[in-house]
This record gives structure tokens, C-alpha cells and sequence, in this order.
């Protein structure tokens, strides 16, 4: 698969961790992606995809593309034989200055790109990026766009400064002192957190301390499970197994089977780093 990436200039640099373009034939016909302290847009150019938001949701298709926030429960993405799509991985309060509906609406709810700015503005959107001159054309454009849709949002500064202190702590920090950070009551706190992202500030801690665990595994590496959970935090072996299977929908044994499966099938692959294969 091709993948590009870069970092779009100020002042998406604040709210989006890169642009990408990718484009070839998935390494499988469905892939899991965990929840990770991350929002996501794509722009879909290829034939449509499949998403299952978890095992008590239908799958729906993707034509145009979709929007997802911060996600709680891992995803199931089904592809195409060859998948092409140009989109943003984005800052877990980064999506909110581009919607016209509050994040919590979408939590776990994945919506296609129609939905949020409207079908002529996103036909013409897939139209020019069709057209593009290559991969890095087709970034430009989508980083005028998201440029050009950039508004106010009330509240943003207080839930990026409070989510970044999050991310500092690797999701360790008491929400006591989050709140104390802030100089706000945990009520207003938790509103604007679940209007901007979707989510409360105890469960984005939650789920960066979970991220920040499972990527530090080493899958060809013998782990000692005790020491990786006291590590991060967990009270004991049982809760970071909980944690796990909760986020995952595996434990950790499995998850790292499955992650050896990837690298031991599809070594050097540019989606090595985080989506699993469903059986």
C-alpha cells in the first residue's frame, strides 16, 4: 500500500496530528481498530467501506467518507479489494471546530462525511481531490478545506489545555487536580469535554493510559504482564486484563497472538503499528 503523510501548517498543526493519502490493497478484507485518544476524518475516493462500531451495532457503509471521534470500544473496519482515501488523524478535541452538532451525538456513532457538511460540498470536495495532481496535491487541498470550514468553538481552549495535561500524564492524573488545573467545577468540565469531544475527561484519561500501555508492548518480546500493569498504573493484573479486554474485545495474550500474526503475515506493512486482523 502507498501511504503519505505530513503535519499541516498553523493552525491545523493545534488541532490535527497529520494529513495522510492512502491507497492499494489492505493486508485483509476486515481490520480492528482499538480505540485510541484520536478522532479521525476520511475522505473516502475508492469503492465503499464497512464499519461495525462494536459487536451490538450493524455495519454500515461508507461511500462518501466518514467522521469518528473519540472512540470507547474498537471499531471493525471492512475494505474493498483496493481502498483509496485521503483524511485526518486529528487531536481528540481537534474534530469539534468542524462539526455542526456536539461531539457526544457522534460517540461511538460513526456518520458519513454527508452528514456533516452536506452532500454538494462534499461531492465537490471528491471531485477536486480526484482530480489532483498526485498524493501531495491532494493534501493541500484537503488541508484548504479544513483551513477554509476552521470556526470558533466556545469552550476549546479549556478542553484542549485540560486534554493535553491528560496526554502529559499518560492519563494518570486525578480528575480532582485535571479540575484544579482548570480553575472550572467538574460538572462544567465533564459538559465541555463531552460537547467537544465526546467524551469525559475520566474516560479520555482512561484511554490514553490504556493506548499508552498496549503500544509499549513489544509483540516478538516475552512481556511480564504484572509489570506492564504496575507499571501503568493499574491496581493489579485482574484490572489491566479487564481494561483490556474492554477496549479490545480481547485479552492480552490473544491481542498479542494477533499482533504477531500482522507482523509474522505482512512484515514492514505501513498499517503494522495499531489495527489488528479479524478472524
Amino acid at each position: 500500500m502507498e501511504y503519505v503523510s505530513r503535519v499541516p501548517r498553523p493552525p491545523l498543526d493545534g488541532l490535527i496530528d497529520d494529513l495522510y493519502y492512502l491507497e492499494g490493497v489492505p493486508p485483509y478484507a476486515r481490520l480492528t481498530l482499538p480505540p485510541m485518544p484520536a478522532a479521525l476524518l476520511i475522505v473516502n475516493l475508492g469503492p465503499p467501506f464497512r464499519i461495525r462500531a462494536g459487536t451490538d451495532v450493524e455495519t454500515s457503509e461508507y461511500a462518501d467518507g466518514c467522521v469518528i471521534t473519540t472512540p470507547t470500544r474498537a471499531f471493525d473496519f471492512g475494505y474493498p479489494l483496493r481502498t483509496r482515501s485521503v483524511g485526518a488523524h486529528v487531536k481528540p478535541w481537534g474534530l469539534a471546530p468542524f462539526l455542526r452538532m456536539p461531539a457526544a451525538e457522534l460517540c461511538d456513532r460513526p456518520v458519513t462525511l454527508e452528514q456533516v457538511w452536506g452532500r454538494p460540498a462534499v461531492a465537490e470536495l471528491r471531485d477536486r481531490l480526484a482530480a489532483a495532481d498526485g498524493p501531495h496535491e491532494m493534501l493541500t487541498l484537503l488541508e484548504e478545506e479544513l483551513t477554509r470550514r476552521l470556526c470558533e468553538t466556545a469552550g476549546l481552549g479549556l478542553v484542549r489545555h485540560t486534554s493535553s495535561v491528560i496526554a502529559a500524564t499518560g492519563g494518570t492524573m486525578t480528575i480532582d487536580d485535571l479540575r484544579a488545573s482548570a480553575g472550572v467545577s467538574s460538572t462544567h468540565l465533564a459538559q465541555r469535554f463531552k460537547e467537544l469531544i465526546g467524551v469525559t475527561p475520566k474516560r479520555l484519561a482512561r484511554t490514553y493510559r490504556f493506548a499508552a500501555t498496549v503500544l509499549s508492548i513489544n509483540p516478538a518480546e516475552p512481556i511480564d504482564w504484572a509489570d506492564l500493569a504496575g507499571g501503568a498504573g493499574y491496581f493489579d493484573q485482574a484490572h489491566f486484563g479487564h481494561e483490556f479486554r474492554a477496549f479490545t474485545g480481547l485479552t492480552p495474550t490473544r491481542y498479542v497472538e494477533v499482533r504477531q500474526r500482522f507482523l509474522r503475515e505482512n512484515p514492514g506493512h505501513v498499517l503494522d503499528g495499531w489495527p489488528l486482523p479479524t478472524d
